[in-house]
Parts: C-alpha cells; structure tokens; sequence
C-alpha cells in the first residue's frame, strides 16, 4: 500500500437543516509523511477529499466509525470485545445496532463501494493492493501501541474521570491532549513512522498548546483521532497480526464481511488460545 488515511467519521450525518459535526481527516505515505490533513463537513466533502487524496489501486483507509451493523439489537460482538480485551485500560466501546440513530460510517462504506472501495474486515491479514477500507477505534491504539507509553490506561483527552472536578477539567483535558501529542511525535522514529511536522496542519499541534474552549477543543480532537488512525492503518498494513489483531474475528459472517475492528494489542491483550469464545 502507498498511502494510508485516517477518518474520524462524524456518526451522524446530518439531515435536513442540521448541519453535520466535523470528520477529521489525514492521509500519511509509508515513510509517515502527512500528505495532507484537515476537516471535512458531512459525507459528499468526506468523499470528496478522499477521491483527491487517495491513490488509486493502493490506499488502506481506518474509520473511526461503525461501518457494518448487522445486529438488530444490543451490542456488535466486536465491541463487547473491545471491553474485554482492553477493559483494564479503562477503553471501552459504545452500542452500536440497526436500531442506532448514528449510522454515518455505514451509508459511507456504501457509498464508497458504489465509488470502487472495498471493505475488508482484516481476518484475512492486510490487503496489498486496492482501495480499501476497515474499521478501528484510536483507544485501542493508544493503549495497544507500546511506543505511545499508555501503559497503565488511557489518557483522559476525551471523557472526564469521576476524580477530576467539573471545574478543572477543561484545564486538565488540554494539559493531558499536549502530552499525548508530545507522544504521538515520538513516533517520528517509529515502524512505520508518522511525521506531524511534515505537514502545516499537523505541525500546528506541535506548536500551539491545546485550546480549552469546548469547540476549538474538539477540532483538534477530530485531527488527532484522524492521524491516529492514518497510522493505525500504516501499522496494520506493515505488520499485521504481529503487532494488530481483529476484534470478532470468529464472526460467522463470511469472509471479508464481518463486523470487526483492527485494534493494535500487546500481549496480554490478546485472548489465551484456551480462552472459549463465548468466554473472550
């Protein structure tokens, strides 16, 4: 693959007069150069930039959306196994089903198979060539990757702890946001690399310490999420289930059509070869 990009997909879509939220977007090359990176409004301007960005017959895309629900009801096995194998980090994962009013990742990868995309759930390893798409979800990057240092449990960038105030905690998540940034720039000697300064927009992140405005905040946060995945998808494709592995990867579903999530594990996150499947 030649290039991999990151979407931080807004859920919902928007319909009607409401305007849907922002979806961050990044592409990187294998040597962690960030092409290009930004925001998008709403799926047409997501599919846009994508027909732009993406090189033909060889792009690897993460979204970080559900983009197969075929669950009437409850949760998708592949995020109660987020819950499981990463529960110990504080990462867990929302309900998604058919029922569930945010299904923007869904009608994306539609959209996207009428546009030559194929979605690939990952049991088969990495694709080598094509447009492709898979799901995953940056908290388990950031407690699956080693070098990003979360080894005790998630950064606190998002979802305020019982044990920090209303009152600080805008103070908090900014000052927390800067040290996961001030991480994601040591993966600039990383295999594979990710270069926030090779890009304008990304080098923002380095320079200016992060807002505590709610939106500004939040920007930023679809940025980050969107690189995060970019280099998820560089990790998976460089070395796949050693460093990677796949959420339901005992679906039923036929290959290649599973509802499942690439989430990068260290060890002890991965279930024991002993461990039932109805146990995991």
């Amino acid at each position: 693959m030649e290039r991999f990009i990151g979407i931080d997909l807004a859920w919902a879509p928007g319909e009607g007069s409401v305007k849907p939220n922002e979806t961050g977007v990044a592409a990187i090359d294998g040597r962690g150069v960030v092409i290009d990176c930004g925001w998008t409004c709403g799926l047409e301007e997501t599919m846009s930039w994508l027909a732009k960005t993406a090189v033909d017959g060889s792009t690897l895309t993460f979204v970080d959306a559900p983009l197969v629900v075929d669950n009437p009801a409850g949760q998708r096995l592949c995020e109660r196994e987020v819950g499981r194998r990463y529960g110990r980090w504080k990462v867990s994962a929302n309900s998604t089903n058919q029922n569930s009013p945010r299904l923007a990742g869904v009608l994306l990868r539609e959209r996207l198979r009428e546009s030559g995309w194929s979605y690939d759930d990952g049991r088969g390893g990495p694709p080598t060539g094509g447009l492709v798409m898979s799901e995953c979800y940056p908290y388990t990057t950031l407690v699956g990757a080693a070098e990003l240092g979360y080894d005790q449990e998630r950064p606190t960038y998002k979802r305020r702890p019982a044990r920090v105030p209303t009152a600080q905690w805008r103070a908090v998540r900014a000052e927390e946001c800067d040290t996961l940034i001030a991480r994601m720039s040591g993966l600039a000697t990383a295999d594979p690399p990710l270069l926030l300064s090779s890009h304008p927009v990304s080098r923002r992140l380095l320079d200016e310490p992060s807002p505590q405005r709610a939106v500004d905040y939040k920007h930023r946060e679809d940025l980050i999420d969107a690189l995060l995945c970019a280099w998820t998808a560089a990790l998976w494709s460089r070395h796949g289930l050693a460093r990677c592995q796949v959420l339901a990867a005992d679906s039923l579903v036929p290959p290649g059509c599973a509802p499942t999530i690439i989430a990068p594990a260290r060890p002890e996150q991965r279930p024991s070869p002993c461990t039932p499947m109805d146990l995991r």
